[in-house]
């Protein structure tokens, strides 16, 4: 039994069908193998217990290298800037969420409830700013 994040195994499309099947959102750790901090990441953070608790009853988790296989395509989509950048889609595959940088894992599991709270989504945040909300 993982302790921690249980990453899909599978194709990006395959992740999204899973999560349809599911009716979970999808979390995507963009990482680049030679990132120290995503190493750090994967190996203190994604595997403590709290952390897997959360993140797999939420999510279908993906772990992709975005230099390889189908990365490229999505980090030129997603326009990832930095390592590691975390995205969270809705069951439709709709980006609602992003976040990036190393961190602890209180504040990676934060993360996850921002993204799955539709008051505290960044895009949601981030529309009724453009539209001139600024409270």
């Amino acid at each position: 039994m993982a302790q921690g994040i249980e990453f899909f195994k599978g194709s990006w499309q395959e992740a999204l069908d899973q999560a349809k099947l599911e009716n979970k959102q999808v979390f995507l750790d963009a990482y680049a193998s030679w990132c120290g901090p995503c190493k750090n990441m994967a190996k203190n953070v994604f595997t403590q217990e709290q952390v897997g608790d959360f993140y797999n009853g939420q999510f279908i988790n993906v772990k992709m290298d975005m230099e390889k296989g189908e990365g490229p395509r999505l980090s030129s989509e997603l326009e990832v800037t930095a390592y590691p950048t975390y995205f969270y889609f809705d069951t439709n595959g709709v980006l609602v969420h992003r976040t990036m940088g190393q961190k602890p894992a209180e504040d990676f599991i934060k993360d996850g409830r921002n993204a799955s709270n539709e008051k505290t989504q960044m895009v949601r945040l981030q529309r009724i700013y453009e539209d001139g909300n600024y409270d």
